[in-house]
């Protein structure tokens, strides 16, 4: 039996689920400052017992990360994700879901081929390209600065 583009067009229009817009960017919104309220909570937490500004705001990355990996490895962060879409990716934890799930995903091939070689899949050129707006960023501070 063959099909015709626009009989595949229509079939997929009338399989596919509909999309509602207004309710997903609601929901990325929602999750998204949900997750930012918590990592301003650590903070005001880690000041509250004595650390300093910076060092608050350190030990809050290193908890919404470490969050992050562990919703991963419970496999709670993608139906999160599923739900919330862009707004489980902007923030930190974001970042820690993308290093983590590949790596628990090729565990079994080995803790080089598998586990350090997929780790930084996705999250690799989001460091490399991050990094190099960073030089840039710094080169053009600099050349502004100097005069």
């Amino acid at each position: 039996m063959e099909i015709s583009k626009k009989e595949y067009s229509e079939l997929t229009k009338e399989k596919s689920p509909n999309s509602t817009l207004l309710i997903n960017c609601l929901w990325a919104f929602f999750i998204g400052g949900l997750i930012c309220t918590a990592g301003q909570g650590f903070t005001e937490m880690y000041k509250y017992f004595g650390a300093a500004e910076q060092d608050a705001r350190t030990w809050t990355s290193i908890t919404l990360v470490f969050a992050g990996v562990l919703l991963t490895a419970l496999g709670l962060y993608s139906k999160l994700a599923k739900k919330a879409g862009a707004g489980t990716l902007v923030p930190i934890t974001g970042f820690a879901n993308s290093v983590a799930s590949p790596a628990i995903e090729f565990k079994s091939e080995g803790f080089v081929l598998g586990l350090g070689a997929k780790m930084f899949t996705i999250a690799g050129p989001v460091i490399v390209y991050g990094t190099l707006a960073g030089v840039i960023y710094g080169a053009i501070l600099l050349l502004f600065h100097i005069s």
